[in-house]
C-alpha cells in the first residue's frame, strides 16, 4: 500500500515539475488538487507539501536571479518581511477553517489565477506602452529604486497578501506578486520574475516551518513527491522552448479550472 502511494506520489511530483517547466513557479498551485483527489488527502495535509515543491523550484530559480543580477533584493526583502509575518496566520486560519470554506476559498483562488493567466495569453504590446506611471521606478542612472510612499505601500499590501494566501492556501503567491510588480514598478520581466522567486521561497519556507511546529507533513508522501517534481521541471526544461507561452497560459488555465471542480466536488 505505502509503495503504490509512493509512486502515484512520484507520477504526480512528475506531472507538477512538467508544468512548472511550462509556466513557471505558478505551476505548483495545481499541486494541491492533484494530491488531494488522487492521494485522498486534505487541503492541510496537501498544503505543506505543495509548499516544499515550491520553496525547492523557487529557491533554484532565485539562486540563478542573484547570479544573473536580475534579483532586487531590497525590494525582495520588503515585500517578503511582511508575507513573512502574515504566513503563520494563514496557516492557523486554514486550520480552523471549516473544510468546505476552506475549500471553496481555494477553489475560487483557483479560478482567479486561471483568468489572470488567460488574460496574460491575449496581453499586446500595446497594452503595456498605455499603462500609466509606476509608483515603483529605477533611476537609471544609478540604478537603484526611488522608495516613494506609495510604492513602499504597495510592495508591503503585496507582500501582506503573499503571505496570507501562502500560509491558508499552501500556494507560492506569485500569481500576487509578478501582476503586482508589474502594475506598480517599472522594472523588466526577468527582474519582476527573479525578484518574485526570492520572495516565494522566503515566504512559503516559512509557511512550510509553521507547519512543521505542527506536525502536518507526511514525509513518506511529501519527499518522492519534491524529488520528483524537481526531476521532472529540469528534464522537461527543454520542451517548454518549443511551446508557445499563448499555448502554455491558457492549457494551464483550463487545468486550473477542471482542478476547482474537483476541489469543489471533493469538498461535498
Amino acid at each position: 500500500m505505502i509503495f503504490e502511494v509512493q509512486l502515484i506520489s512520484i507520477l504526480l511530483g512528475l506531472f507538477v515539475g512538467l508544468v512548472l517547466a511550462l509556466t513557471g513557479a505558478g505551476g505548483s498551485i495545481l499541486a494541491i488538487p492533484l494530491l488531494v483527489f488522487f492521494l485522498n488527502l486534505s487541503l492541510i495535509q496537501a498544503a505543506p507539501i505543495a509548499l516544499l515543491a515550491v520553496f525547492s523550484a523557487t529557491s533554484f530559480g532565485a539562486i540563478q536571479g542573484f547570479r544573473a543580477g536580475k534579483v532586487r533584493y531590497k525590494t525582495a526583502l520588503l515585500i517578503a518581511s511582511f508575507g513573512i509575518a502574515l504566513a503563520p496566520l494563514g496557516v492557523w486560519l486554514a486550520r480552523s477553517a471549516p473544510t468546505k470554506i476552506l475549500s471553496l476559498g481555494f477553489a475560487a483562488t483557483l479560478v482567479f489565477v486561471a483568468w489572470r493567466m488567460w488574460q496574460q495569453s491575449s496581453q499586446t504590446l500595446h497594452s503595456e506602452e498605455n499603462k500609466p506611471a509606476p509608483a515603483c521606478v529605477i533611476n537609471p542612472a544609478t540604478f537603484k529604486l526611488f522608495w516613494a510612499a506609495p510604492c513602499t505601500r504597495k510592495l508591503v499590501l503585496t507582500g501582506g497578501m503573499t503571505g496570507l494566501l501562502s500560509g491558508l492556501f499552501g500556494v507560492g503567491g506569485g500569481f500576487v506578486i509578478v501582476p503586482s510588480l508589474r502594475k506598480v514598478s517599472n522594472f523588466d520581466i526577468q527582474t519582476i520574475i527573479a525578484t518574485s522567486l526570492m520572495v516565494i521561497a522566503l515566504v512559503s519556507a516559512t509557511s512550510v516551518f509553521s507547519y512543521l511546529v505542527h506536525g502536518d507533513i507526511h514525509w513518506k508522501i511529501a519527499t518522492p513527491f519534491i524529488v520528483s517534481t524537481m526531476i521532472g521541471m529540469f528534464s522537461f526544461r527543454q520542451i517548454s522552448h518549443n511551446i508557445s507561452a499563448e499555448i502554455s497560459q491558457r492549457s494551464f488555465a483550463a487545468l486550473a479550472v477542471i482542478a476547482a471542480v474537483i476541489i469543489i466536488i471533493k469538498s461535498y
